[in-house]
């Protein structure tokens, strides 16, 4: 089929390419775009407490305002606010309110507003929408930042606003100016890396040029599933697709030209050479997008609709990439035959590779030696893993210099934590019936008395006095830990046990949504991970025809993700002492380390089946499959950790962790796994791998001898130059 494949790009290029550009022409011009959303009750299911509180909410206090925002206000010289002050702050609210900006309808503040330290003032900025993720709202935020500048003019005051709209609007620009950065820095670094690999300009810039249409033709199909299945994207997906894109394109774009450049060195002509290309590693592609792809829709069993709508967002791309890799990329290189490694003449004959055949020779030699230590390696970084911490405190991740977060803990010198966002307690009545008065002030009292809650306002009851509403400020921030801990447990626990008789209590708010998310991940942690294992050991046999090599690749990739996680514990938590790692990075490593990770495992095994397969005896082959495969490995390995890399000059740690864990397993992968431990584990195992099929059984006898003769001499060859 593959070569069938090839045939028809090769022979076919201009019908291919065509093709190609009127796709993603189309797709560009008519597709829609991604909706996305950063409310997280919107990705969580319906049984969860805080959905059901805000369900509850919208149907029982339709018109209640809420604040979208909070402008924190205090002295330029961090004084006490006099009484000139606080009329000065009146004013400002004042002005900031006659702006009428889109979706603000009131500003208020007032004495009660001033911190007990009398530090610090605040403005409550109501918003005539209950939702505060409404688009509109960060773009009214930013306007009236602007606005109040002007009205401090003449005072002793400076003002920052903060809360959800504030925060959402310094996220967006944040993750804005990220995603530009990712872009070039990204763009940059394949370029660099290509033109030292194959010191070939055109080489360096066709591969960029083939991803930007495989990506304008991913995010049409991805903006057309989304609009036809109502899937939403988080608004983190931008700067991942990006970098998933280009790094895993680029792999697959290796794998196939240094196949192509190989056969060109054993005389074939560049279309004979093209097709066989896409012949023999056509298979070794499609099961390496395959092993991503049904890694990424196992997504899909999340609990949380954030991870949901990830999953097949990547698997979209990932399968594009992969069918560009076998029509798109061998039709461009067929017009250009050997004129796309001008200047380089490295594709006429063969380089020594000294490194490659070394390690070859190694493995070949002392399996079983650096079969131990790989795995003595693999071990040692693993035991990291014991210490991680999930974070949920996003703010902690974003920049601090953020005005929203500035003002946070400007706020935090004068009020509780969570004075910008508090839980919110909701007591329903059963049967329908109005709530006894004295029974909810009582209640309050209850939930005042919960260690670790500041103040409980007095309850806002609906129309028909059958559902009361608590504000109920925490002492920590909305989404520090703490927080979350205790809205998901002893708040949550007081409220349902100190429910009068014939009434149900709901604790939500932001801790409590985080709590939630929190029990969603760990659902996630038990079924994602063995059903994407699972999946990805089924295409693993269903390429090596073999029930044990996928066992030992499986396993020996566990370790990989084990070494991972625990070396980015050992570097953020324990070297530069941050409080914990984001809670969906078990995942995220587990997804792309093992899946794309298992893509340099596939080719080197798929590479050792081919020698084998040739008739050259066992320890030949390790050697021969290495030192053919590691220059393809590592180039790929370096590239693409690269990619992943690049995200570590971003300014949100979330990013930054990210970024190394993944580069770091990415490598990982690439020179411990793929280049020592799996040859030769599979060396050790000799015909037993291959069980219960003979895959290893020889194919080709009469080329065989010839082969193996060629690469006796030629190691006699380079032994002789080595000794000179």
């Amino acid at each position: 089929m593959f070569r069938r494949v090839g045939r028809f790009a090769v022979h076919r290029p201009w019908l291919t390419i065509a093709g190609w550009i009127i796709a993603a022409v189309a797709l560009a011009m008519l597709a829609p775009g991604l909706k996305s959303t950063t409310d997280e009750t919107e990705f969580l299911p319906s049984h969860y407490e805080s959905v059901r509180v805000g369900k509850l909410q919208q149907k029982a206090f339709p018109q209640t305002e809420q604040p979208a925002a909070i402008a924190v206000f205090q002295r330029a010289d961090g004084g006490k606010l006099s009484p000139d002050d606080q009329r000065d702050i009146a004013k400002v609210a004042a002005g900031l309110e006659s702006k009428h900006r889109e979706k603000i309808g009131k500003v208020v503040t007032g004495p009660q507003a001033v911190s007990p330290n009398g530090e610090i003032a605040l403005a409550n900025i109501i918003a005539t929408t209950k939702n505060s993720y409404d688009e509109k709202l960060p773009d009214s935020v930013k306007k009236l930042r602007e606005d109040a500048k002007p009205l401090l003019k003449d005072t002793h005051l400076k003002m920052g606003i903060t809360g959800q709209a504030a925060s959402n609007l310094d996220s967006q620009e944040s993750s804005g100016d990220t995603d530009s950065m990712i872009m070039m820095a990204t763009l940059v670094l394949i370029v660099v890396l290509l033109l030292v690999i194959f010191r070939s300009p055109l080489i360096a810039i066709l591969p960029v040029l083939i991803i930007g249409v495989v990506f304008s033709v991913a995010l049409g199909l991805i903006g057309t599933a989304a609009d036809l299945g109502g899937m939403k994207a988080d608004s983190s997906i931008s700067a991942i697709l990006i970098v998933v894109l280009f790094g895993v394109g680029t792999d697959y774009i290796l794998f196939l030209l240094f196949r192509y450049r190989e056969h060109l060195r054993n005389g074939q002509e560049p279309k004979q050479a093209l097709v066989d290309a896409v012949a023999k590693v056509g298979e070794t592609i499609a099961s390496a997008a395959g092993a991503v792809i049904v890694a990424f829709l196992a997504l899909l069993l999340s609990t949380m609709g954030m991870m949901r709508a990830m999953g097949p967002s990547l698997a979209i791309s990932v399968a594009v990439t992969l069918v560009a890799a076998l029509t798109l990329v061998p039709a461009v290189f067929s017009l250009l035959g050997t004129k796309a490694f001008w200047p380089s003449k490295a594709w006429k004959k063969a380089p020594r590779n000294r490194f490659a055949n070394a390690v070859g020779g190694v493995v070949a030699r002392r399996p079983a030696l650096v079969a131990v230590l790989s795995t003595a390696v693999l071990a040692v970084l693993a035991v990291g893993t014991f210490s991680f911490r999930a974070e949920f405190d996003t703010s902690s991740q974003m920049p601090q210099k953020l005005e929203s977060v500035q003002a946070m803990k400007d706020m935090q010198r004068g009020f509780s934590a969570g004075q910008s966002d508090p839980a919110m307690v909701y007591l329903k009545s059963k049967d329908g019936s109005r709530l006894d008065k004295a029974a909810l002030e009582t209640y309050r009292a209850r939930l005042e008395a919960v260690e670790g809650v500041g103040k409980a306002a007095p309850a806002v009851t609906n129309p028909d006095g059958s559902v009361a509403q608590y504000s109920v400020v925490l002492k920590y921030g909305p989404t520090a830990d703490k927080a979350i801990a205790l809205a998901g447990g002893p708040l949550r626990d007081n409220a349902h046990k100190a429910a009068p008789a014939g009434t149900e209590a709901l604790v939500g708010g932001t801790s409590a949504v985080l709590s939630d998310v929190k029990d969603a991940v760990a659902h996630d942690y038990r079924v994602v991970f063995p059903v994407a294992g699972l999946a990805i050991m089924i295409i693993l046999g269903l390429l090596l025809r073999s029930l044990v090599a996928p066992l030992y690749l499986m396993i020996a990739v566990a370790l990989g993700f084990g070494a991972t996680l625990g070396s980015t514990v050992w570097l953020f938590q324990d070297y530069k002492g941050e409080s914990g790692l984001l809670f969906m990075l078990p995942v995220i490593v587990y997804l792309f380390v093992v899946a794309i990770g298992t893509d340099y495992n596939i080719l080197m095994v798929a590479r050792l089946r081919e020698e084998v397969r040739r008739g050259i005896p066992p320890r030949e082959a390790i050697r021969t499959a290495v030192a053919q495969s590691a220059p393809t490995i590592a180039s790929a390995a370096i590239i693409l950790a690269g990619t992943f890399g690049v995200l570590m000059l971003a300014d949100n740690s979330m990013l930054q962790q990210m970024g190394f864990a993944v580069a770091f397993g990415i490598l990982l992968t690439a020179f411990v796994m793929a280049m020592l431990l799996v040859p030769t584990v599979t060396s050790l195992l000799g015909h037993k791998a291959w069980w219960p099929g003979h895959q290893d059984a020889p194919r080709q006898p009469a080329v065989a001898a010839q082969a193996q003769g060629a690469n006796t001499v030629t190691w006699h060859k380079e032994g002789e130059e080595a000794r000179r």
